[in-house]
């Protein structure tokens, strides 16, 4: 998934792109809006995240064009403007959907993610064992029954999950989810997989400690 990241907040754009490239995703950070429309008229992308406060061209403006030129990239409007005529202004002008900051990192990386499996028209969810994990209904079900998950403990188990036989760190798993700006301590990772180990009884995944390194998920073999 190549992502276009349109933000002149050198730091936001640092915490997303960081966050993004943790989910599995290649970011191109770019600062000014005449350079995203010459950007995209030369790279597909699998999506754009698109600020609308931009130097050069407005966020609107890049939007306009590409539309006008039929480019269907899906494109995730970022605003600090919470008027309403904003929103619908971007929806109008082709915004696929929209984020007024700030906003929560899961929630982005979610609905980039949405964005760009309903562009492809791939799956809605994915399957491990018996657990199912459906991205559109945010929501876990272990054989057939719903799971309740905070936000940050459905964070913490997709990462696992994209990230399944490998071992990872408390800091590698912060570092990857979390921008510098949410402060989530080693022992709050510490709790929110211990809480994601009894949620996870019967679903024929287990996280496992792999002392002095990390968390590894893995599938459990059944005699």
């Amino acid at each position: 998934m190549n992502i276009l990241l349109v933000e002149d907040d050198p730091v936001l754009a640092s915490g997303i792109s960081r966050v993004l490239e943790g989910h599995g995703m290649n970011v191109e950070t770019i600062n000014n809006g005449s350079t995203a429309d010459a950007l995209v008229r030369q790279i597909e992308f699998s999506a754009v995240i698109l600020d609308i406060g931009l130097p050069g061209l407005d966020g609107f403006e890049v939007l306009r064009r590409m539309r006008q030129r039929n480019d269907v990239t899906p494109v995730l409007l970022l605003t600090a403007r919470d008027a309403i005529q904003d929103r619908v202004h971007g929806l109008e002008v082709g915004a696929d959907d929209y984020l007024i900051k700030p906003f929560a990192t899961p929630e982005l990386v979610a609905r980039i993610k949405a964005l760009i499996r309903r562009s492809r028209g791939a799956d809605n969810a994915i399957s491990l064992g018996d657990l199912t994990m459906d991205y559109f209904g945010r929501r876990v079900q272990i054989c057939g029954q719903t799971v309740d998950l905070s936000v940050r403990e459905w964070t913490v188990l997709e990462y696992l999950i994209r990230n399944l036989g490998r071992v990872l760190s408390k800091q590698h798993i912060i570092d990857a989810i979390f921008t510098t700006d949410t402060e989530v301590s080693l022992n709050a990772i510490e709790v929110y997989v211990s809480r994601l180990r009894l949620k996870l009884a019967g679903s024929g995944l287990r996280i496992r400690t792999i002392r002095g390194f990390g968390y590894l998920l893995e599938g459990v073999e059944t005699a």
